[in-house]
């Protein structure tokens, strides 16, 4: 009986949604036949935004996967917004004690109702376990799986008809897309999950005696699918130049950031994912000088084709061999037709030749600056690439832009600092692919 109430009220919910969307989608469209019309990315990220957590995440899909997407579209999502307004702490303390089967006050001394974050899925609080251990507590939002099953499922169908009435799409692979973004926007929802990528980089740490890096120990007697309570770490953002070079405990943020750097390349190959969203927040400092690796809900994996091209793509790049760039992105890829390496590296040159000119004349002056040339130079190559008929997994996709973000830090921190005098770059790429295997 229990089994039929609860799929009847997730066939309600499902059906509630779908009317709650299709209403939205009515009044955008009100809105623009109204004459109120923003340019049609801004207007499309918009309406992303006002239907909430599936439409954000499809959003930010959109902005990591240049390969696929106009680069207007990709720039414009690359501000769509995760940070939403907190539900009710009493929502909050609900779920706990529905999820972990006893009342809150049982496990923890405290919890403080002013969150540290909300987000679409999930809402971030601090709190002190009875023990006495100041700690992060994640809780996922009621129903946010059930609302993303729904969209993605009314999304996956939209798709199939217009590929159907639309054959002129079926080149970009709409539904395949679909599919893609559901399992990646799934695993985030999974906390299981999460705690197993942390576990895994933490064993990576202890086996390799890295003690420089840390990653927050997880609690997993509180935690499963929906609820993750973790170590709570104390530090600032590493692009924090105030606080970075006022802490006593750094001998040299040179030397933190380059080992912080090499603790990340050796888990490309020693570790089954890597962290694939080390923006400058979840890169910490931490307040006793070490370097805090947070937030393992976004991951990517490497696949062997990616391997076997990685050392020559970076190698590319140092060297600025930009025919010899142009073929590893071919060979990474997904070709339609034989592409032209010469020609193609012809573009990418005038791409990253006009880039070193520009620091070589004027270093940027705020991080914000520095967040708009790695956007260019990200959406430039891809750019290139597409219209040679190149199209990247989603995974190399992150690891291209995770590489851009390092190279901001080493802007910001240490540009004296040569990334492939490390070890990951001196090895030969069968090495890696044998240590990765």
């Amino acid at each position: 009986m229990k089994r039929n109430e609860g799929n009847f009220m997730r066939t309600f919910r499902s059906v509630s949604r779908v009317g709650q969307s299709m209403t939205i989608l009515a009044e955008r469209g009100l809105t623009w036949l109204s004459g109120r019309r923003p340019p049609a990315p801004v207007f499309l990220r918009e309406t992303f935004e006002k239907l909430g957590v599936s439409y954000i995440k499809l959003g930010q899909f959109i902005a990591s996967s240049p390969s696929i997407f106009p680069s207007q579209y990709v720039q414009e999502f690359q501000k769509c917004l995760d940070q939403v307004p907190p539900i009710s702490f009493d929502i909050i303390r609900k779920t706990i004690h529905k999820e972990l089967g006893v009342n809150p006050d049982m496990i923890f001394e405290s919890i403080d109702p002013n969150p540290l974050a909300s987000a679409s899925i999930a809402q971030v609080h601090s709190a002190i376990l009875k023990n006495g251990k100041e700690v992060v507590l994640k809780v996922q939002k009621p129903g946010v799986r059930d609302v993303i099953l729904t969209d993605l499922t009314f999304l996956s169908i939209s798709t199939r008809i217009i590929e159907t009435l639309a054959p002129s799409f079926k080149h970009i692979s709409i539904s395949d897309i679909t599919t893609d973004m559901r399992s990646s926007m799934l695993e985030e929802c999974d906390f299981v999950q999460e705690a197993k990528n942390i576990n895994e980089f933490r064993s990576f740490l202890a086996q390799n005696h890295i003690h420089t890096v840390r990653a927050p120990k997880v609690f997993e007697e509180y935690s499963n699918d929906k609820i993750l309570v973790m170590e709570r770490f104390y530090g600032f953002p590493v692009t924090n130049l105030d606080k970075l070079h006022q802490n006593q405990n750094l001998s040299s943020p040179a030397s933190l950031l380059e080992s912080a750097l090499e603790v990340w390349f050796r888990s490309l190959r020693e570790c089954s994912s890597f962290h694939a969203d080390l923006h400058a927040g979840n890169l910490m400092i931490l307040e006793d000088g070490g370097v805090g690796f947070v937030d393992f809900g976004m991951v990517g994996r490497i696949s062997e084709k990616i391997w076997e091209n990685l050392d020559q793509f970076l190698l590319a790049i140092y060297q600025k061999d930009y025919t010899s760039l142009a073929e590893s992105l071919a060979n990474i890829g997904a070709v339609r037709n034989k592409v032209n390496t010469q020609e193609m590296g012809v573009e990418l040159e005038k791409i990253f030749s006009s880039i070193y000119s520009a620091r070589m004349q004027r270093l940027p002056s705020h991080e914000n600056e520095i967040d708009i040339q790695m956007e260019q130079i990200f959406l430039k190559v891809f750019s290139v690439s597409k219209r040679y008929g190149i199209c990247f997994p989603r995974s190399f996709a992150l690891l291209a832009k995770q590489f851009l973000y390092f190279d901001r830090y080493i802007q910001l921190i240490a540009p004296e600092l040569d990334l492939m005098k490390m070890d990951f770059f001196t090895e030969s790429p069968q090495q890696k692919i044998n240590k990765n295997h």
